[in-house]
């Protein structure tokens, strides 16, 4: 009996405490995470750094990343945070590095947008093992635009779908990867599709669908329409096991929102806040700061946040459309003020060191090559000639124009792979950038132009101006000494001292002076009289006896 109560005791001993220690374990596990609905990935004793992404997105952005994450994971970084802050940028460049991204091999990388993803941005954070969203902030509408001079436009029907081909393939392999809903994926790029969110009141299951799917499974228009062969208005007698999602629940207000169906319509691009990414399952919780994201992925230490560096951030304004153009302008106007007064002056320094930018930034950047270098540098070359060697303008100034133009134009045009030094663009970046390039090029020629035209008539009547280009000598200022004296002036005559063929000596008075005669011979002795006195050059011709 003893022995029966002592078991007993045991046995409510050893429950009362696993009931105790459950009770003591419960808080620990709910502030694991920002949002306790969410169960994040801890790497316990990880070092973790914080990559910016922010402004457009670019070739310039490419390489950054690329330096600074290979940085971080060489210092032992186990996590690597994209806190991504772009309106978007170039398609190749987001697709480059979200290539990269996938390609990380063990390092976990997190997507935490604060405070906007849009376009290429959404496509890379959606590449990220994870995303994670600010408190404020959105993410969505990745449709693909063409840039340029005059701002974004629409893609033309005809190219539309080899534009939005890989970017869907992108979004629909990170998708796969994440577990991210397809449908959702694809409507932030295509705008024609219309998206709902439906539930199953039976199982609990949610599903995002197209308009067709919903009225098979919602509205029950599915079987009249194959028995009937036409749409009818009333939408009563669906499968009652399926509806319209009416609320979610937003986890930064902490209340249920009601949800505007459709969730996607047929005239706009996915976007969504941080409430609706999280009820949607794209974001897996809000983090207000660095602290939340430490704790949230068990970081050890304060994590380390890798920026862009000066010169990357100046590299990248410098390659701006709207930089490139004012520097074209500058080397243009420059390039025709140096041309057009004697020496080397500051017109020609300035248009050189602006040159140097203009085909610099894009160098160092991979979107201009060497070879479109000389090109540039051999147009103004046959230029030169033109203007200084060869009178009047001829096949060396057509080839210089021409040249530098097809120079100016490719810097523009991004690399493509195995491309010769001159191409036809096929890839849908490589027509944008001749697009670009010829509507820059053509716009600062138009812009330079206009600019020669007032330099010419204004500027040289102006103090400051003349005291850094000097204006243009007078025939007085070049005018070469006579070193005659006044002798054989136009009119007079002479006498031949040697004969003339054609050239010779003739005495004028007491001087006696060397002059060509008029495609003639003249003997000796002979009288002529001089119809040309240019410097040191006199013509004469045989005078005629009255």
């Amino acid at each position: 009996m003893n022995d029966w109560c002592r078991d007993r005791w045991r046995f409510l001993r050893g429950v009362c405490l696993a009931v105790v220690l459950c009770l003591t374990a419960m808080p620990a596990l709910g502030d694991g995470s920002v949002d306790e609905n969410v169960e994040a990935d801890v790497v316990e004793n990880g070092k973790g750094v914080i990559v910016t992404i922010n402004k457009e997105i670019s070739d310039v952005t490419t390489e950054s990343i690329t330096r600074r994450v290979d940085q971080a994971i060489e210092d032992g970084a186990k996590t690597i945070i994209f806190e991504i802050d772009t309106p978007g940028g170039y398609v190749t460049s987001a697709l480059d590095i979200c290539n990269y991204i996938k390609n990380l091999g063990d390092v976990k990388t997190v997507a935490w947008v604060h405070s906007q993803a849009y376009s290429a941005g959404s496509m890379i954070s959606a590449a990220c093992d994870e995303i994670v969203m600010s408190s404020a902030s959105v993410i969505g509408d990745c449709g693909v635009i063409l840039g340029g001079p005059t701002g974004p436009q629409e893609v033309p029907e005809g190219i539309r779908a080899k534009a939005e081909s890989p970017v869907l393939e992108q979004f629909r392999d990170s998708a796969a990867r994440n577990g991210y809903e397809t449908l959702l994926c694809e409507s932030m790029v295509r705008s024609e599709m219309e998206v709902w969110w439906i539930e199953n009141t039976k199982t609990g299951e949610k599903r995002f669908v197209e308009t067709e799917e919903k009225e098979e499974l919602v509205d029950g228009l599915g079987e009249k329409r194959k028995i009937l062969g036409l749409e009818l208005p009333d939408l009563s007698g669906g499968d009652d096991s399926w509806k319209l999602v009416e609320s979610y629940h937003d986890s930064g207000l902490d209340k249920s929102m009601p949800v505007d169906q459709p969730v996607v319509k047929s005239t706009e691009l996915l976007t969504m806040s941080q409430s609706r990414a999280y009820a949607f399952g794209f974001s897996k919780g809000i983090v207000s700061g660095e602290e939340d994201l430490r704790e949230r992925y068990g970081l050890a230490g304060p994590i380390e946040r890798l920026k862009f560096t000066g010169l990357e951030v100046f590299t990248r304004w410098m390659t701006s459309m709207g930089v490139r153009m004012f520097l074209l302008v500058i080397v243009l106007v420059g390039a025709y003020v140096e041309f057009n007064t004697p020496g080397v002056g500051v017109a020609g320094l300035v248009a050189l060191i602006a040159l140097g930018i203009f085909l610099g930034a894009p160098f160092l950047t991979g979107l201009a090559n060497i070879w479109e270098v000389l090109l540039i540098l051999a147009g103004f070359a046959l230029l030169a000639v033109e203007i200084f060697v060869i009178p009047g303008f001829g096949i060396a100034g057509i080839s210089g124009l021409l040249l530098l133009f097809v120079g100016l134009v490719f810097t523009f045009m991004p690399d493509s792979p195995g491309r010769l030094p001159i191409y036809w663009p096929r890839l849908d970046e490589s027509v944008l950038g001749l697009k670009n390039g010829i509507q820059a090029v053509g716009a600062s020629m138009v812009v330079s132009v206009v600019a020669m035209a007032v330099l010419a008539r204004y500027l040289p009547t102006l103090p400051y101006f003349r005291r850094i280009v000097p204006a243009n000598p007078t025939p007085s200022d070049v005018a070469v000494a006579d070193v005659y004296h006044g002798a054989a002036r136009v009119g007079d005559f002479g006498v031949v001292v040697s004969g003339l063929r054609p050239s010779g000596k003739v005495r004028f008075g007491s001087t006696l002076v060397d002059v060509v005669s008029e495609c003639e011979m003249i003997d000796a002795g002979e009288q002529v009289e001089v119809v040309e006195h240019h410097g040191n050059r006199i013509v004469v011709r045989r005078s005629v006896s009255v």
